[in-house]
């Protein structure tokens, strides 16, 4: 076993950024200089930097973000991690500036909501699928967009494509949601999500931490972010925002109930000496954090990056907690990776660190199943790439289907998906197989 996990990128590493070879450590590492200098238009990326890349990547990135979901917005700390010396294969790269020559076109099964997390929602913005934790999505922004976002629906700005359900912060629409928690006493865990919690402000991360720590039967509270990955400076610079998070872990710990935070780090090359520091930070106030990686093709789904990643975050005492097998969301197809592929993995990850340390691979069963086990389908066909999953604690009635990218598949799967006529014989197949081994396991 080797201790590459230890190894990481240290020094003014952003300075071979042309346009960043004059920022000192003390403006990097100043969150509201990341937020104000992040990349929203693809036109601004070049002055960033400079001629290390051809034109045509420029042109590129264009015409794919005008075909995307998600927005454009990627902080400075992440574009200096690529490396804009082979930025095609640059697994940093590939998570936030699409190219036009990597899009595939979509399978024919994928959704814009593909959780369908929409059919659960009581009130606006809070989805209560399972029947002792709520998600409250509590704004719709991000400190950075994510290409592969599964709530492409509604976080960010509108795109040529997708006019987004709006979740702006509100503090009327947030009030509904607790009153919803308190009305529902089997309730007893609430993960605050959305949107980004790094982008509440102090006050407001305050008055959701303690008005839903004062609902009795709550017990859990989960603040999720990609800012730890993505902006890490926020831990660093923002004092009043971090004083208000460990104000909330302790006024948990003396009521009893528990705090945390859950983060999304995908790579070990998202993992430098800041991030450290900001994790080190977050260990220092008593905070417990936990990871959730998504499964992305080219990037994290082969067996050496997934135990350097996992083996990374555990040194640096963050959980790793889940990796998802990618959801079936529309316009990213070239990310996504098969169930199979998962299935390896989880054998190959499993016994390279303490258990507490090893993630579950989860396929969070698109159309509302939620999350099930990567290997606990009741059928699963490598040909035609359909798994079908059951819910019995969610939805006991219901079948979820996922589908494998379609160019994983064998020649003969590739074919009987070019034919519509033979979708919905496909699926049907699929389903009677899953029923029939189903009952013979009653």
């Amino acid at each position: 076993m080797t201790t590459d996990h230890i190894t990481l990128r240290e020094g003014e590493f952003w300075r071979s950024v042309p346009g960043y070879a004059d920022i000192d450590t003390k403006t990097f590492l100043d969150h509201r200089w990341q937020a104000r200098n992040s990349i929203t238009k693809p036109g601004r990326l070049k002055p960033v930097l400079g001629n290390t890349v051809p034109d045509s990547l420029f042109s590129e990135l264009e015409q794919a973000i005008i075909r995307s979901p998600m927005s454009l917005r990627i902080s400075p700390y992440l574009i200096s991690l690529i490396n804009w010396e082979e930025p095609l294969n640059d697994p940093i790269r590939k998570q936030f500036l699409p190219l036009l020559s990597q899009l595939k076109p979509d399978h024919p099964c994928l959704a814009l909501d593909s959780l369908d997390e929409q059919a659960d929602t009581p009130v606006p913005g809070l989805v209560h699928r399972y029947p002792d934790k709520v998600l409250f999505l509590a704004l719709d922004t991000c400190p950075i967009y994510c290409r592969f976002c599964t709530r492409s629906y509604t976080i960010g700005p509108d795109t040529e494509h997708v006019e987004k359900q709006a979740l702006r912060v509100n503090r009327e629409r947030w009030a509904q949601t607790f009153e919803y928690i308190e009305q529902h006493p089997d309730i007893e865990d609430v993960l605050v999500s959305g949107g980004d919690a790094w982008q509440l402000r102090a006050e407001q991360l305050e008055q959701i931490g303690n008005s839903l720590l004062s609902i009795p039967h709550v017990r859990r509270l989960r603040f999720a972010t990609r800012g730890l990955a993505a902006m890490p400076q926020k831990l660093l610079t923002d004092d009043q925002w971090c004083n208000t998070l460990k104000t909330l872990v302790d006024n948990g710990r003396k009521l009893h109930k528990e705090v945390a935070v859950h983060t999304h780090f995908n790579h070990p090359n998202e993992f430098t000496w800041i991030s450290a520091a900001a994790s080190n930070r977050l260990m220092e106030l008593g905070i417990t954090v936990r990871n959730q990686s998504v499964l992305l093709r080219g990037i994290n789904d082969d067996p050496d990056t997934m135990r350097l990643l996992v083996r990374r975050l555990g040194y640096h005492n963050i959980h790793p907690y889940y990796v998802y097998l990618h959801d079936m969301v529309t316009g990213v197809e070239d990310l996504r990776t098969s169930v199979a592929t998962a299935v390896k993995l989880e054998k190959a990850v499993r016994g390279t660190t303490a258990g507490f340390n090893t993630p579950a691979f989860i396929c969070d069963a698109p159309g509302g199943g939620g999350k099930r086990d990567i290997h606990s389908y009741e059928y699963y066909d490598p040909d035609t790439g359909i798994a079908v999953y059951s819910a019995p604690a969610v939805k006991p009635d219901q079948l979820f289907l996922y589908y494998d990218p379609i160019e994983s598949l064998s020649r003969a799967g590739q074919l009987r998906w070019s034919d519509t006529d033979e979708h919905k014989l496909m699926i049907d197949e699929a389903v009677a197989l899953a029923r029939l081994q189903m009952s013979k396991n009653s």
